[in-house]
């Protein structure tokens, strides 16, 4: 009997044991078969999973330190599609708690929603609902969502309760602009697709950081410390929060007033180019910037201070007449006879109210913006001085600030196909030649500055890991001398005083000239509309800020004189109280102790 189990047990031993070595054999022949090294490979693809880190967009400031714009964190809210309980319930959560938002407040979102939550599918298990949900909105859906839990683990076998089980809540962060319209011309914006204006544009790559693609393992017990990703770089722009605030409100004012079609004002340091101010209209809300083509509706450029050009008038007499000084083909007491009507290549120049005025110094020619005169002094010039002064004033040419959108204008010049010898007298007072504001901000600038001329920007700094940057002033060219910047900078004064001008402001000296232009078309000058401006700055004996105001198509008044001067004149008014500018005679007396 002991025997028989003894064989048994004999038998047993060598069965597991045959098998044992079968299984040894096989291991080792998989081991060593050439499928296992493709195994083997193959296995590291799973191992590890691709991680994208995307850092934080850096902020931008104002010179004092106000947020401009930032980041908030929002969500992606989407859902399991194999733990939906009920899809109706997510489809009407969904639809009441974003009605706030445009593109999802339609009467087929709901529909849509219910679609998806009710598709049966193995191979994709989670899609989207929606993106940008602030935390307000997704802390109301988990609110519901935990009522919905209780209302559940205390129903009765058979009953239909509400349920969103499957939600899903991704965080990540998106742009916030906490002033809202504030600066938006400026600010711009960065779309989903990566299109954008403005300063955000411009320094995209700065702002945005580099992206970390980081492949992780999969194991948990080899979970590695997460990388580290920089934010990107911090701006401080050169705008003043209050006096952009200021301009901007002056300027929506100023076109109420004036029915205006929309304006334009640029607020310059004429000594080292920063911008300010810089307002534009038509303003968006940028937290709401997908409704940038609604509201610009394609027509208008997002800002009309760098990305619009527009024939400028009067203005530019002062850099005919600052050309003209400089060159010596005029003097302050040159005298010309206006006798209402100058010929220049084959067409006849008119003053603006087609009159002759007599015998005129350049000061005369100036304060009375008499057109016959600055061609003439355009003649005295000649074509060759002419247009080398124009382009040293950059005219024509982009001013480089740092902005997305800036078109460099148009100057027609000597040997291209459509100048004519007329252009050089037309040309003298401001017509046939296209600038932008931000172009003849710079270009006057050099009258300002004692001849020098500023390159304009917008970026005061910038912080990088902890240190700041700061951005050097940059003298872009001298296009006349600091003799000539003086005598035309006291000549424009005396104008606008002797003239009683509108844009005088009590206590302070300034400088000026106005401009009005006729809007060309099609078939030459026939419309009655025109483009009103001012450019000026001050105090004269230590220039603190230059203006330069546009209203295009005001209907109360075609005259820059009488639309665009009292404009500079509240802007002044602002500006001496925010930049903390005492009167002149203060001043004077303050240098004198």
């Amino acid at each position: 009997m002991k025997l028989e189990f003894s064989w048994r047990y004999t038998a047993m031993g060598l069965a597991f044991a045959s098998a044992a070595v079968v299984i040894l054999v096989q291991i080792t022949r998989l081991l060593l078969s050439p499928e296992a090294e493709k195994l083997r490979t193959a296995s590291t693809y799973y191992a590890r999973e691709l991680h994208i880190y995307s850092p934080a967009r850096g902020d931008i400031y104002d010179r004092w330190g106000y947020l401009l714009a930032g980041n908030q964190t929002v969500y992606e809210v989407g859902v399991d599609l194999n733990s939906i309980q009920s899809p109706e319930t997510i489809a009407f959560a969904m639809s009441k708690v974003l009605l706030g938002h445009e593109e999802y407040n339609t009467p087929d979102y709901y529909n849509s929603v219910f679609t998806i939550a009710s598709t049966e599918t193995s191979t994709v298990t989670y899609r989207i609902l929606a993106d940008y949900v602030t935390e307000d909105e997704v802390a109301i859906l988990r609110k519901w969502s935990q009522e919905y839990t209780d209302l559940y683990r205390n129903h009765k076998k058979g009953d239909k309760v509400p349920s969103l089980q499957g939600l899903v809540f991704r965080s990540h962060l998106a742009r916030s602009y906490p002033e809202k319209e504030l600066a938006s011309n400026i600010l711009g914006f960065i779309n989903r697709q990566g299109i954008g204006y403005g300063v955000e544009q411009y320094f995209n790559n700065l702002m945005a950081g580099e992206t970390k693609a980081i492949w992780m393992p999969t194991d948990p017990n080899k979970a590695e410390e997460l990388p580290h990703v920089p934010e990107g770089d911090s701006l401080i722009l050169t705008i003043d929060r209050e006096i952009q605030a200021s301009v901007e409100k002056i300027l929506d004012n100023s076109i109420n007033e004036t029915g205006a079609e929309s304006g334009t004002i640029v607020v310059m340091d004429p000594k080292t180019g920063e911008i300010l101010a810089m307002a534009s209209t038509p303003r968006i809300d940028l937290n709401q910037y997908w409704k940038y083509g609604t509201i610009l509706q394609g027509k208008t450029p997002y800002n009309r201070a760098i990305s619009e050009d527009y024939e400028p008038g009067s203005v530019y007499k002062v850099l005919t007449m600052a050309a003209a000084l400089d060159s010596g083909a005029v003097k302050l007491d040159t005298t010309f006879t206006d006798t209402g009507v100058f010929e220049i290549g084959g067409i006849f120049i008119h003053n603006w109210n087609w009159g002759a005025w007599g015998i005129q110094d350049m000061q005369g020619c100036m304060q009375h913006s008499l057109n016959v005169c600055l061609a003439w002094v355009g003649s005295q010039l000649g074509a060759k001085r002419f247009y080398s002064y124009m382009q040293n004033f950059g005219i024509g040419h982009l001013t480089g600030i740092d902005m997305a959108g800036e078109v460099p204008g148009r100057l027609k010049t000597p040997g291209d196909t459509d100048w004519y010898e007329s252009d050089l007298g037309t040309n003298s007072f401001g017509q046939g030649v296209a600038v932008t504001p931000v172009q003849m901000a710079m270009a006057v600038s050099a009258v300002a500055n004692d001849g020098k001329m500023m390159v304009p920007h917008i970026l005061h700094a910038y912080v990088d890991k902890g240190y700041q940057y700061n951005i050097l002033p940059q003298v872009i060219g001298k296009p006349i001398s600091a003799k000539t910047a003086h005598d035309l900078t006291q000549l424009l004064a005396a104008s606008l005083e002797e003239e009683s001008s509108n844009a005088l402001v009590p206590g302070y000296k300034v400088a000026g000239k106005t401009g009005t232009a006729e809007i060309p078309t099609p078939t030459g000058y026939t419309s009655d509309v025109t483009n009103a401006s001012f450019v000026g700055w001050g105090p004269v004996d230590d220039p603190r800020f230059l203006v330069y105001v546009w209203l295009e198509k005001p209907t109360t008044s075609p005259w820059g004189s009488v639309v665009a001067a009292p404009v500079f004149q509240k802007v002044v008014e602002r500006l001496v109280v925010l930049m903390d500018i005492p009167p002149d005679d203060v001043r004077h007396q303050l240098n004198k102790q």
